[in-house]
């Protein structure tokens, strides 16, 4: 009785393996079904309104530098952008980081739009960030494009207890694509 039990498994175990010899030698060329890629470029919040206040960037002058990892799946109008952004305010002299993941979607004619979510690493501000870009090929090189993103940066803060401060910022960002 129990080496006709043991036989069945081994009967089992031997059909199976031949079943998936013959489905991975029939299977077809592998593929990939999504493409990654990045970006990298420069931004500047142009003008910020917080707290009843207005500010230009010629009174806080900030610059951020943005790279980000894109996925897409291919023939989809939609991607997964996945960026950071760290930036550097003049006065008070202020290094911080965003980590900004989003959702673009090709508009088409080199248009896309889309929003992100924004998390400011140890500040009190979060938000989320509408875009909208345009960009140009490169001339030359099949996936690399140059673009301009005009963005607008939408934080809720809580600097102190019982103070809320909700910034609404215009920004522009250069940047290439790859």
């Amino acid at each position: 009785m129990k080496n006709t039990l043991i036989s069945r498994r081994a009967s089992l175990v031997v059909s199976l393996l031949v079943a998936a010899v013959f489905g991975l030698a029939s299977a077809k060329d592998a593929s990939a079904q999504n493409s990654v890629g990045g970006h990298i470029g420069i931004a500047f919040p142009l003008v910020t309104h917080a707290d009843g206040e207005t500010t230009t960037i010629a009174d806080n002058f900030t610059t951020a530098f943005p790279m980000g990892i894109t996925i897409k799946r291919d023939g989809s109008k939609l991607a997964f952008d996945f960026e950071f952004v760290p930036a550097v305010q003049t006065n008070p002299r202020h290094v911080n980081l965003t980590v900004h993941p989003g959702l673009i979607w090709d508009l088409g004619h080199n248009f896309a739009g889309g929003v992100r979510a924004a998390f400011d690493v140890n500040q009190t501000s979060w938000g989320f960030t509408p875009l909208l870009a345009h960009s140009w090929a490169i001339s030359g090189h099949k996936n690399n494009k140059v673009f301009i993103e005009f963005d607008l940066p939408v934080r809720f803060a809580k600097p102190s207890p019982g103070n809320n401060v909700t910034a609404v910022t215009f920004a522009i960002h250069l940047g290439t694509a790859f």
